[in-house]
């Protein structure tokens, strides 16, 4: 009864990866509590993530460069449209170097278990130090699993694959020291057709931006922030493209197979290669490069099974063998969203023997039968819905608002019910049907099926997504309380009445400038940095009325 209304407890937090999720998770955590300590592990010898991973040539972000920032972080000097992984994984070891998160980090930590002790009300965590072969030992009062779905890359399933003779690769386990030079490659990992948008994302092409435009970028922050506005502004406004149906997807699909048809001039290759699908049934790809490849003269596109890979090279379903110097396999990830270590809850049980089946999470964040335990871009997370960073930092938020309970209410544990988890995938499961994704393509989308349940995406838009996550819905989730669930009243006064010189009545004001709390809605009008187009032949501070 000493301390002021809603002190603060002293907490630990343990981050899972030091991708991007994780590295955000940390500056929000730093930015926002004080009384906190938090502690980052790393399974690779750097930051980054699938940034770090993932560096084959070529290898580049699907979404324009100036949409892939925080949206407190600008970088204004991105070298293209579509910035190379070598210059997202600069982004954000600059990002873990700015804001001192170095120290916090330990690389070359890889988490091997953890399991909820009910008494402490703490995760007690194993990690592996990769360096020294050896184990040691963490605890928390909270868990946040930032580690990520597109970095557990896998090998093909195919017989043979490991004799063969030549160099075997995989594209997310890139040897930089690999040269092509006069090498005839074998690239397993085409998969089904994909739409290809050719003229980049909104119509902006694939180019570099000029030192013209870079300077203006860096030298104009408010002609910067116009351009992020209006490439965010228009991202979000794609969405209707995933209804079944609607008039964005019927032009889609039109303009899409004419620009796939211009591009490759081929009758055979255009039927094996475009879909009968929806556009974006599947992920999206952007570019013209990836189809002037595969009209190369030097290119031989193979379309059918693999039925073995020989000492030599792949052998086809017809018995055909196609030697080569380099096998290369772009053959995807495990994206089941079981976390990849075991996560005991309370009553012994896992969570991916609990997720065998389909991975039924709470808004991407949540686990039923986990108490203070959350995570980054878990099921049904907008992935593949808009602007994908924004939805992390609104997962980050969500988070922190949970952490604040914790730490300032007397909270031992906060679990989402299972009465929750059970109504969020009945409602995402009937949306779903409503929508291109649902359509018979085979996808990552549904745990890599045709015809399986959409477990990756958010049932709506990322604005549907950061809106849903805005207010923490508590009736959906069961707390519990170290003791009286009042204690944290404390001594009758606040922390503000114990502050020396603080202003006591902060809450005079002039004008009743206080946001609307109710149902009455209230919107931002559309600026003109989204009303005109921009000229995307000159971005700088230009635009043109078209």
């Amino acid at each position: 009864m000493e301390n002021p209304l809603s002190s603060n407890r002293p907490i630990r937090v343990v981050i899972i990866g030091a991708g991007a999720s994780g590295l955000l998770m940390a500056y929000k955590l730093q930015r926002n509590f004080d009384d906190l300590e938090f502690q980052i592990y790393e399974k690779n010898p750097d930051v980054g993530g699938t940034w770090y991973e993932n560096r084959y040539p070529g290898c580049a972000c699907d979404v324009p460069s100036h949409t892939y920032v925080w949206s407190f972080d600008p970088h204004p000097t991105w070298s293209s449209t579509y910035a190379s992984s070598k210059e997202i994984f600069d982004y954000f070891k600059r990002f873990q170097f700015r804001f001192n998160l170095s120290e916090k980090t330990k690389v070359g930590h890889q988490v091997i278990g953890a399991k909820w002790n009910e008494s402490s009300a703490k995760w007690n965590i194993d990690i592996k130090n990769n360096a020294e072969n050896s184990v040691v030992h963490d605890s928390c009062d909270v868990l946040v699993n930032a580690g990520g779905i597109l970095n557990a890359w896998r090998w093909p399933a195919i017989p043979g694959l490991h004799d063969f003779k030549g160099k075997l690769v995989h594209s997310a386990a890139w040897d930089e020291t690999l040269d092509l030079t006069n090498k005839h490659v074998g690239l397993i990992g085409n998969g089904e057709p994909s739409w290809i948008a050719m003229a980049g994302f909104a119509g902006f092409q694939p180019r570099n931006f000029t030192r013209e435009e870079k300077a203006k970028f860096a030298n104009d922050p408010n002609a910067h922030k116009a351009f992020r506005h209006w490439l965010e502004h228009n991202a979000n406004k794609i969405f209707p493209l995933f209804l079944a149906s609607s008039p964005q997807q019927t032009s889609a699909h039109a303009n899409f197979k004419s620009s796939m048809e211009t591009a490759l001039q081929d009758p055979n290759l255009a039927e094996k290669l475009i879909p009968n699908w929806a556009v974006g049934c599947r992920r999206l790809t952007p570019g013209t490069g990836y189809l002037k490849s595969l009209t190369d003269q030097k290119t031989q596109v193979v379309y059918g099974d693999i039925a073995k890979i020989s000492q030599h090279g792949c052998v086809t379903s017809d018995g055909k063998e196609y030697p080569v110097d380099v096998l290369i396999c772009a053959t995807g990830f495990d994206t089941t969203f079981k976390p990849r270590f075991p996560l005991v809850g309370p009553h012994g049980r896992q969570l991916s023997d609990d997720w065998k089946d389909e991975p039924r999470g709470y808004f991407g964040v949540a686990a039923s039968g986990y108490p203070n335990y959350y995570m980054f871009l878990g099921p049904n997370s907008p992935i593949g819905n808009g602007p994908v960073l924004s939805g992390i930092e609104a997962q980050a938020d969500f988070i922190c608002k949970h952490i604040t309970r914790i730490q300032q209410q007397g909270i031992k544990s906060i679990e989402i019910t299972k009465e929750a988890v059970d109504d969020f995938i009945a409602f995402k499961d009937e949306y779903m049907k409503h929508t291109v994704w649902h359509e018979d393509c085979r996808s990552w989308y549904k745990g890599n099926s045709v015809d399986g349940k959409i477990v990756a995406l958010w049932p709506g838009s990322t604005l549907h997504f950061m809106e849903a996550l805005d207010e923490v819905r508590w009736d959906d989730f069961h707390v519990k309380y170290f003791g009286n669930r009042f204690n944290y009243f404390g001594n009758g006064l606040t922390k503000i009445e114990m502050t020396p010189d603080a202003d006591l009545a902060s809450y005079i004001r002039k004008s009743d400038d206080a946001e609307i709390i109710g149902s009455k809605f209230t919107y931002v009008k559309i600026g003109p940095e989204c009303s005109e187009e921009w000229d995307t032949t000159s971005l700088a501070g230009t635009k043109a009325n078209l």
